[in-house]
């Protein structure tokens, strides 16, 4: 049973005209990014900058970067061929070895044009490192747009089994509950997935439940971290999801929810391996994903911070979830 991800709109970002008010952030013009405008040091400067939340550790962990050019082409493999197996593969004297064919899709592309553009009136401008500071700002929100994107188009694809984690009581296994989950996906695709993503929520609901039970068992269950979890699980890794966006003028909301997600994705991927989730980043030549703009007037300063990358579910098979809840 499937349950969407429900993630509300964005906060309205008003176009760039080039006549915006100042300190407020607008949807970048394509157009207006010309070669008299680039700024290489601040470019530069994306590179080595680490954002607080970590949400680009977090992003990479759904949805792995692949370089690749504004248009591309990768294969959607037929996941049963992989796992196809003959007892005739003998060659007889003289002649051929059995031929074989693999029929997966060729799909075609592109990366997406995404920006920002912040107006700062040389008024505001305090310090000598004033540019950097407010590319930062640009940077952390254009992390949580694609963050949002990757885990909506994870919740899309994924199957979701409802799982109860009561809070009191002796009853309740959420870690067997995973590993159920973490087989069912091994069965549909014949590769166990790697990583699993638990929202904050759901995190919380595991510890709850397990508190909750007066045995030895459970308070080892837990104590464990992340890690030790991912150790139990045999997957490679395992993240709790805690960041959180502005969903309306006065509230903020968890980018995710009480959902886990059972996912196999490659530390360095390709075009054609079998990650559920890629992120196709077109980079900059002898740099990273961002590109950062300047654009001087008399009494204000435009930055423009912009990126090219689309999050592509490249496979659906063996994406499996679950939502638990008390009852």
């Amino acid at each position: 049973m499937h349950s969407t991800l429900t993630l509300p709109p964005p906060l309205a970002l008003p176009v760039d005209t080039g006549r915006n008010p100042p300190l407020v952030v607008c949807a970048a013009n394509e157009a207006r990014f010309t070669a008299a405008h680039y700024s290489e040091p601040l470019t530069a400067f994306t590179v080595g900058w680490r954002d607080p939340e970590n949400l680009a550790a977090l992003l990479d962990f759904v949805a792995p970067p692949v370089p690749a050019g504004r248009r591309f082409e990768f294969k959607r493999a037929d996941n049963a061929e992989a796992f196809f197996s003959e007892t005739d593969d003998t060659r007889a004297i003289g002649a051929p070895f059995k031929r074989v064919e693999y029929s997966g899709d060729s799909v075609l592309g592109k990366t997406l044009n995404k920006g920002l553009t912040l107006r700062v009136d040389h008024d505001e401008a305090l310090g000598d490192d004033w540019q950097e500071r407010y590319v930062q700002l640009l940077l952390q929100r254009l992390l949580r747009n694609e963050l949002r994107r990757a885990l909506a188009a994870l919740d899309a694809a994924s199957t979701l089994a409802s799982a109860t984690w009561p809070d009191s009581g002796t009853e309740g296994n959420p870690d067997a509950d995973v590993r159920a989950a973490l087989s069912a996906a091994a069965d549909d695709s014949g590769v166990r997935p790697n990583r699993v993503l638990f929202g904050e929520a759901a995190w919380s609901l595991r510890a709850n439940c397990y508190d909750a039970q007066d045995n030895a068992g459970a308070r080892r269950a837990a104590d464990l971290s992340p890690d030790d979890l991912a150790r139990k699980l045999f997957v490679e890794g395992l993240r709790v999801a805690a960041a959180r966006y502005q969903s309306t003028a006065t509230a903020k909301a968890a980018l995710l929810g009480a959902k886990v997600y059972c996912f196999y994705a490659d530390p360095m991927p390709g075009k054609d391996e079998p990650s559920n989730l890629k992120r196709f980043v077109t980079p900059v030549e002898g740099a990273g994903p961002f590109r950062v703009y300047l654009e001087e007037h008399a009494k204000f300063t435009d930055i423009s911070v912009e990126h090219y990358s689309n999050v592509i579910v490249t496979s659906t098979v063996g994406l499996r979830g679950l939502t638990p809840a008390t009852s």
